[in-house]
Formats: C-alpha cells, structure tokens, sequence
C-alpha cells in the first residue's frame, strides 16, 4: 500500500499541500538535498520513492544500518562516472542516516557539495543532533508528523478496497468503530495501522456468509496496547520531559499527570523523572512553599528504595503536589543575577569584619574586627553590611509563604538602608 505519487500520499499537509515548497520543488524536478525526520511510519521512505519515481535522475538507495564505506564509496563513484558521461545526477537516499557515524557521514560531503549527488537522508532522530553539520546546513530539513486519527482511517478503507495491492480480493466486513480504535491506538503510525488490519484479517475465519467480520473485538485483539513513540535520548524523551515540567510550572495536575503516565508507560528511568521534579520544586515553586522541594526529593528517595511499578504513586503525589502549589522563581532569578553579576563585573572583597578569625595571628590583620554577632541582639538581627556593595539580588514575592518572608526581608532591608544612612 506504499504511495506511488503524491494524490495517494496522505498526511503531511504542512510540506506537500498544493502550493507548499516540497510539493513544488517535486513537480518542478527541482530537488536538490533533503532530509525527513519524525517518527515510524509517517511516510519518510515513501516520499523518497515518490521523488525517485518523479524525477529524470538516476536513484541509488543505502541504509544506515546495513551499509559500509565500501558500498557508499561504489556508489559515489558510480554517480561521478554517470555525470562525467551522461551528465545525469543521482539521487542518493540514505535510510537511518543518523546510523552512519561521523566518517561515514563525511564521506557524503564532497559530493554533496559538488552536486554529483542530491542527497536524501530519512531519520526518526533530530538532524541537528545526529547528523553532522556540514551535511544538515547543505540539506533541507523537513519534519513528517505523526498521522491524524482521520488520516489512519481513511488509509485503512483504502487498503481495505484495493484489490490489486490491499486486501479488496477478500471478502470483508469492518465495522466503523473497529476501524477507528485502530487509527486510534495505531499512535500516528500508519504501517503500524496496516499491519494490525492485515493480521486482524488473516486471523479471522470466514462466517457463514462468507465474509470476514472485523468488529472492536477483533480489532483490539490485533493491536493489544501501543507503544508509545518515545525514544531513549532523541526528540520524543526530551519533548515529553519538556511537556511535563512546563506543565508542572503551569499549575496544571492533569496535564503533568498525563505527561508522567506517558514516561511511566515507556518505562523511563524514574530517576530522570524525580531529577526534572526536583528542579521544577525549586526553580518555579521556590519559596513559595518551600515544602514543595521536600516532598520532590522525598518522591526521589522513594522511588530509589522501591522502584517500579509502585514507585508512580509516590511520584504522583508529589507531581500533584508541585503541579498546585504557589509559584515563585525569585530564588532562581536571584542566584542568577548574583552569578551574572560575578561573571561580568569586578569580583568584591570579603569586608575585613567578615573575614575568618579561626587561626592565629588574624587579629593582627584586623580580620573580625566591629563584627556584631546577630544573636547578641534583639530580633537576632543587628543593621551590619555584609557585602561590601549595595546590590540587591533577592525580589521576593507575594505568594504563599514568600509573603511572610517579604515582609521580613523589607523590614531588614529598611533597618539597613538606615544603617547605612546613618
């Protein structure tokens, strides 16, 4: 059911609907390198064949996974012999481009450049992560998305009525939901899609009328439970990490639990999960409600101690806990400005009353001399400067208990600007 042009390419209205830049360079023959990247099944490999069947030049294809040097090097020299004696270009597509290593990769390069190949690359993984830079700033990216449910639908009723290369010399019944479950559970993938309904047929006797019944019995048998597209280390772990913690800064429980499940679900490392809860504690609850970051890393140090599957309840009591508390960044804000503050200007000195007077002979360098200690004094609190400077870093907010300890800190700072003025 592979597309042999682009009417029966479906999806990816973004890059090939009338007008859209890929769809003209196409039908102009005007291709020059390219790369595709998104998940499995979202028609990468498809449009390279379109492109092959399109075009006036000649189409040698590698893999990532099965070729060598040997075989990228017969290539290439074949394309060079065939554009010194015929002058016709070769489209050369490389599945799992980000397979090659870095050699691999750089071998490429020269006849890129030359223009003895156009080159198209197809990845399930970011180019700018796993393809090296040479080759991604002389290609053109384009990123194919999943598939709409709509778009997996209609894909399985033409495979369905295609006699000459679907499943229409057979005669089937489908019922609508059980072809929608599918497109559902199928996560965007459509080989995924058009391989549960050919097992779902291929399984199925016949009735007493002949035909094959697909009802969403028989459907969610042919495709139990999907796996969900989340790769290890490339765009969809991070993507989803990113989801999750923006969620939890968002003060949206239901949306960071769903994001969790799906982590939990592609078994992620419950450690990367507590790390980013840890983090969202502290940089976006903050001060707040300083509990917040004591129940994070008590999820974390739960989660060491019992591990998978029930390690997901204490998580998510803390993931609901984050999600809902008061917001503050003012701490992450503050050691930010302090640090900037370091990197750009003139580092200050410790003021000599500050100075350590633990060993002998500091007195005599004047080290602690007019230091008050705090305790000594009502509030345990005595107007002294403690910098140096007059820099402010620290901004406290109104939310939660930061606005006790506001309160606080203006009241402090009041007693000292007065310190000073005096």
């Amino acid at each position: 059911m592979r597309p042999r042009c682009l009417d029966e390419f479906i999806g990816q209205p973004h890059i090939l609907a009338p007008n859209q830049l890929l769809r003209r360079a196409i039908e102009a023959d005007r291709i020059q390198s390219l790369i595709f990247y998104g998940p499995p099944g979202t028609g990468k490999t498809s449009l390279a064949q379109i492109i092959a069947n399109q075009t006036k030049c000649r189409f040698e294809r590698l893999s990532g996974v099965e070729s060598n040097v040997g075989d990228m090097r017969r290539v290439l020299s074949g394309a060079a012999n065939r554009m010194e004696n015929t002058g016709q270009i070769t489209i050369l597509f490389v599945d799992e481009i980000h397979r090659f290593n870095k050699a691999q990769q750089d071998v490429l390069l020269p006849d890129v450049e030359s223009g003895i190949i156009r080159l198209i690359g197809a990845t399930t993984h970011n180019p700018f992560f796993f393809v090296n830079s040479p080759l991604v700033s002389r290609s053109q990216i384009f990123e194919l998305r999943p598939l709409s449910e709509t778009d997996l639908f209609d894909l399985l009723n033409r495979a369905l009525n295609d006699s000459e290369r679907g499943l229409g010399h057979i005669k089937i019944r489908a019922e609508e939901n059980a072809l929608k479950h599918l497109a559902r559970v199928s996560d965007g993938d459509a080989r995924k899609a058009l391989n549960s309904i050919e097992i779902a047929v291929l399984t199925t006797p016949p009735q007493s009328d002949g035909y094959i019944h697909i009802d969403l019995a028989v459907a969610e048998q042919c495709i139990q439970k999907k796996a969900v597209v989340y790769d290890g280390d490339g765009d969809a772990h991070y993507d989803t990490a990113s989801a999750f913690q923006k969620s939890l800064r968002g003060s949206d429980p239901d949306a960071s639990l769903y994001w969790l499940a799906k982590m939990i679900h592609a078994g992620e490392d419950p450690r990367f999960i507590t790390r980013r809860l840890v983090i969202c504690a502290a940089e976006d609850v903050g001060l707040a409600d300083p509990m917040a970051l004591v129940l994070a890393m008590a999820a974390h140090n739960a989660s060491e101690f019992i591990g998978w599957p029930e390690a997901r309840i204490p998580i998510a009591e803390a993931v609901v806990y984050v999600a809902t508390a008061n917001k503050s960044n003012s701490a992450y804000k503050a050691v930010d400005a302090a640090l900037e503050d370091i990197r750009s200007g003139r580092t200050l000195s410790v003021p000599e009353h500050l100075r350590d007077t633990s060993y002998s002979g500091a007195e005599k360098l004047g080290h602690g001399k007019g230091y008050q200690y705090a305790h000594d004094h009502p509030g345990h609190f005595i107007p002294q400067d403690y910098l140096g400077a007059d820099k402010r870093y620290y901004e406290p907010g109104e939310e939660g208990v930061e606005k006790k300890i506001k309160e606080r800190v203006e009241r402090w700072r009041a007693l000292q600007a007065a310190s000073r003025k005096e």
